[in-house]
């Protein structure tokens, strides 16, 4: 390969999905450069329809500290239906992942008040210094959110080239209207999910859960 199709390789090898970060926040000048890299993610027609909210310092921790009790007293609102259903190979693959994170924390599979720690740590971002909260405007459908989705991998391999992790999270979105309210976003903005940001803590047990990948051959075929 060439130097560049290594790098980019490389990158796209770092990137995962990280539990554990430093509180060190992220400059000003890097946070832009980072999502002006994301802007260039390709989209139908050139529509662009992502509008990102960047969170930290003094919101974000007002977040942090509100979204666990609201979440356990079952303050839901979502924008978008969690009604997919994982069957076969699919489920198998969450499994695995989940026990990759278990395993790495030292959490058995019946301790489930420790898997619930473990997942309520969701709704402080991992510890993480800022979030970004990913919306699709109206009235914007599968489509878009597709592009939406390429937008936001874009976005974190900047976030790896520029030597920072990041986590998407869906389980962000289940505050939909508390965000909009706390962060004063118009209702027609949709929250899809967010995501959790920053240096990593590399000394973290959760750093060390890395899942793999299905072989290239279980995913694409190639016609001639």
């Amino acid at each position: 390969m060439t130097d560049r199709a290594t790098t980019f390789a490389e990158i796209v090898a770092a990137r995962r999905s990280l539990r554990a970060y430093l509180p060190e926040a992220v400059d000003e000048q890097t946070l832009r450069q980072i999502f002006s890299v994301a802007q260039r993610a390709p989209s139908n027609c050139n529509t662009q329809p992502w509008v990102t909210h960047v969170v930290s310092g003094d919101k974000l921790d007002a977040l942090r500290s509100a979204m666990p009790d609201r979440f356990m007293s079952g303050n839901f609102s979502m924008d978008f239906p969690y009604d997919g259903s994982y069957e076969g190979v699919y489920k198998e693959r969450q499994y695995a992942a989940a026990q990759v994170l278990y395993d790495a924390v030292g959490i058995k599979r019946e301790e489930k008040d420790k898997r619930h720690v473990q997942f309520m740590r969701n709704f402080t971002f991992f510890d993480a210094p800022h979030v970004a909260f990913l919306f699709l405007p109206e009235p914007f459908g599968l489509r878009e959110a597709a592009d939406l989705g390429m937008y936001a991998q874009t976005l974190m391999l900047s976030f790896t080239a520029h030597g920072l992790g990041s986590c998407p999270q869906t389980a962000l979105s289940f505050q939909a209207d508390y965000v909009r309210e706390q962060l004063g976003i118009d209702a027609s903005n949709k929250l899809l999910f967010g995501i959790s940001f920053g240096y990593p803590d590399r000394d973290d047990p959760s750093s060390n859960a890395v899942t793999d990948r299905a072989e290239t051959d279980d995913a694409v075929h190639f016609h001639s």
